[in-house]
């Protein structure tokens, strides 16, 4: 399937993108106009772009359907100052319900039950319940089209954060299985990162992997081993040295030896079974020691 954008209707268009680009952080943002009416509404086109300065982006794009600019947008023109409330999963339904298109003028704090305080360096209130808040003053606003479904770009320095202590681990950075955080997809449908959809995955910042080019072909042409198995293995420094791998053959694999004595490719295949579940264990060693030991 290919999609050629100016051939395709927007709202069509839309939900391709949304639905293929995600989960979307969500800025939860509070403004005010120059009258001082309260405004708050959720934006999942939205990201932190930069640690110095710090600046996060989101955008209230035109309305599809009408090509009408949403409050928020009216308002970070009138008065350049937002609060970006950070959306867990303890307020989403609430956070939702703000989305509502309410009339100007409406308290959407007080429609989606949400806890109004004063921040400290700018206008706009913060919402209480969020676990972390931003408050921001707005650099600058990018329009980048004056037709509907056309995104503003509203650019965000943030001027002071304000983080839940309870959030924290013991080291003082923000704990990812208490922060509960919650990222919005395509239609209605929205992921919880919690749980088991919680996973590590190592940096190679400070190591050279040796990249999957490196990797023995035959192992990178299995037919057992993922990508991301693939992905792992290239992931090291240094291969396990052949002491090490006859070591290891020796004590954790010779049943599987004996057993497929006479049968190579039975040996072979039940050696990246092997390999794949440590892999999937995390234990990248062990799983090479396996993969070498069918060649050693």
């Amino acid at each position: 399937m290919k999609i050629d954008p100016k051939n395709t209707p927007v709202p069509k268009l839309h939900g391709y993108l949304l639905g293929s680009v995600g989960p979307r952080p969500i800025a939860f943002a509070s403004t005010i106009d120059a009258d001082g009416q309260v405004n708050l509404s959720p934006f999942s086109f939205f990201n932190v772009f930069s640690a110095n300065p710090p600046i996060a982006i989101f955008s209230p794009a035109r309305r599809g359907r009408d090509n009408t600019t949403k409050h928020t947008y009216e308002n970070v023109k009138a008065v350049p100052e937002v609060v970006i409330n950070i959306v867990n999963h303890a307020i989403v339904e609430q956070m939702s319900l703000s989305s509502t298109e309410y009339p100007k003028g409406t308290n959407e704090f007080v429609k989606a039950g949400l806890t109004p305080i004063e921040s400290e360096m700018i206008r706009p209130k913060r919402v209480k319940e969020s676990p972390v808040q931003l408050e921001c003053k707005v650099k600058e606003v990018i329009e980048l089209g004056d037709q509907g479904g056309a995104g503003n770009l509203v650019v965000c320095e943030v001027v002071l954060m304000h983080i839940d202590d309870a959030i924290l681990d013991e080291d003082g950075r923000i704990d990812q299985t208490k922060i509960d955080l919650v990222g919005r997809m395509g239609g209605n449908f929205y992921v919880r990162a919690h749980g088991d959809a919680l996973f590590e995955v190592a940096k190679p910042l400070q190591t050279m992997g040796i990249g999957v080019d490196q990797i023995p072909e035959d192992i990178r042409n299995s037919t057992i081993l993922t990508g991301n198995d693939l992905g792992k293995l290239g992931n090291v420094e240094t291969l396990p040295d052949e002491t090490e791998v006859n070591d290891f053959k020796l004590t954790e694999l010779a049943d599987l030896f004996v057993e497929l004595e006479d049968d190579s490719r039975a040996l072979e295949i039940a050696l990246h079974k092997k390999a794949h579940a440590f892999l999937q264990l995390g234990m990248v060693e062990e799983a090479w020691k396996t993969l070498l030991a069918y060649n050693d």
